[in-house]
C-alpha cells in the first residue's frame, strides 16, 4: 500500500463502531476455489443479522461480491435495507467468481491484488457496474476478497471513484498463502492514495495482554512448532499474556472482543471495525456456524458486544462513509 498518513484522534473522542459484512456466495472453505460455487441461499435469512443491527441503530456496510450483486434473490433484501437508510452497499471482489475469467484458478490469484493491473481493474469495474445496476447507486466502499489489497489497488480505487478501503486486516500476515502481510499495520485509520483522499479503515485486530508490546515478532516465535508442542504457546494464551484477537464473532468470543476493544482504547484507537461473513447467518454457511444453536450463540455474541460498546463504553456508530465525512471535518 502506498505511503500512509495515520490518523490519531484525541483521547476524549467517543468510541466509534462501524459494522462491515463480507457479503458473498456460499462455498466450501476447505476446498479449492470453484467458479461454479455461486449459491446465495443464505440471503433469505439475512434479516437475522439485520434485525440485530436495527435494534442497536447500526447501519451496516454490506460489501457485496458479484454473485450477490447479480442474483435478485440475493440483492433484493439488501436493496430494501439500503433504500430505507438501514444499510450501506459497498463492493467485495472475489476474483474467482467475478468476470472476466481470464486468470488461472489458484490460491495466489484468489487475492485480487495479485492479478495483473488491467485484469484487477476490469474485474472491479464490472463488479462496480453490476452493483450500480442492481442497487441504483455506485458503491464507494471496498473490501478486497481475502483482504487481497495489492500494489495497484489504490490507483484502481481512485480511478473508479471509491472513497474508503476496508481491506486491511490489522496484524495478520497472509503471505504464506501468497497474500498480503498486514502484521505491521495497527487498527488506526489512515489517509492514502495519490492525493491522500482515500480513507483506509482497517478491520480491527491486534495483540492483547501484558506481552502485547512484543507484537508480531513475539507472536511468531511463540507459534513455533516446538513451543506449541511444549504447550508453551497455549499457556501464554491461557494466562492472557499474549493473544491475537480480531473484532469478529467468527472465531472469537464476546469476552475476547471486549479485551481487544479495551486494549485498543488504551493504545489510543477510537474507531473500530466489526465484521463477519454473510453466510454465517445460515447453519452450514461457514465453518463458524454449523447448527441452529451455533447461530443463536453467534447472534447473541453480536448483541452482547454491541450492548457493551454502546452502553458500557458510551460509544456511537457510523458507516465507513460517515466516518470519512466526520474525519474530514475534524
Amino acid at each position: 500500500m502506498s505511503e500512509r498518513k495515520l490518523i490519531r484522534l484525541d483521547s476524549e473522542t467517543r468510541p466509534i463502531l462501524s459494522v462491515v459484512i463480507h457479503t458473498e456466495e456460499e462455498f466450501d472453505w476447505n476446498k479449492p476455489h470453484d467458479r461454479h460455487a455461486t449459491g446465495v441461499e443464505h440471503m433469505r435469512h439475512i434479516d437475522r443479522a439485520q434485525s440485530v443491527f436495527d435494534n442497536f441503530g447500526i447501519v451496516p456496510n454490506y460489501v457485496v461480491d458479484y454473485p450477490i450483486a447479480a442474483q435478485e434473490e440475493a440483492f433484493s433484501p439488501l436493496k430494501a435495507y439500503a433504500d430505507s437508510g438501514r444499510a450501506l452497499i459497498g463492493a467485495h471482489l472475489h476474483p474467482w467468481v467475478s468476470p472476466p475469467f481470464d486468470e488461472e484458478l489458484n490460491a495466489r490469484n484468489s487475492y485480487p491484488g495479485n492479478l495483473p493491473r488491467a485484469l484487477e481493474h476490469e474485474k472491479l469495474r464490472l463488479l462496480t457496474e453490476q452493483i450500480t445496476t442492481s442497487f441504483g447507486a455506485s458503491p464507494l466502499t471496498y473490501l478486497a476478497g481475502r483482504y487481497g489489497f495489492g500494489p495497484n489497488t489504490g490507483e484502481i480505487l481512485e480511478e473508479l471513484g471509491y472513497e474508503v478501503d476496508i481491506s486491511v486486516a490489522a496484524s495478520i500476515d497472509y503471505s504464506a498463502d501468497g497474500g498480503p502481510d498486514y502484521s505491521n499495520y495497527s487498527s488506526d485509520p489512515f489517509w492514502f492514495g495519490s492525493q491522500r483522499r482515500l480513507l483506509g479503515l482497517p478491520g480491527s485486530g491486534g495483540y492483547v495482554g501484558r506481552l502485547r508490546a512484543g507484537g508480531t515478532p513475539l507472536y511468531r516465535r511463540l507459534m513455533h512448532p516446538w513451543l506449541r508442542k511444549a504447550k508453551i504457546s497455549g499457556a501464554v494464551a491461557r494466562l492472557r499474556l499474549l493473544e491475537r484477537i480480531r473484532l469478529s464473532p467468527e472465531d472469537y468470543s464476546e469476552p475476547e472482543m471486549r479485551r481487544l476493544t479495551k486494549s485498543l482504547l488504551t493504545d489510543g484507537v477510537r474507531i473500530f471495525v466489526f465484521s463477519f461473513h454473510s453466510p454465517s447467518v445460515m447453519p452450514g454457511g461457514t465453518p463458524y456456524v454449523n447448527s441452529d444453536a451455533d447461530l443463536e450463540r453467534f447472534l447473541e455474541k453480536c448483541r452482547r458486544y454491541f450492548d457493551f460498546f454502546m452502553r458500557e463504553l458510551g460509544g456511537t456508530t457510523m458507516t465507513p462513509l460517515e466516518i470519512k465525512d466526520w474525519l474530514e471535518q475534524h
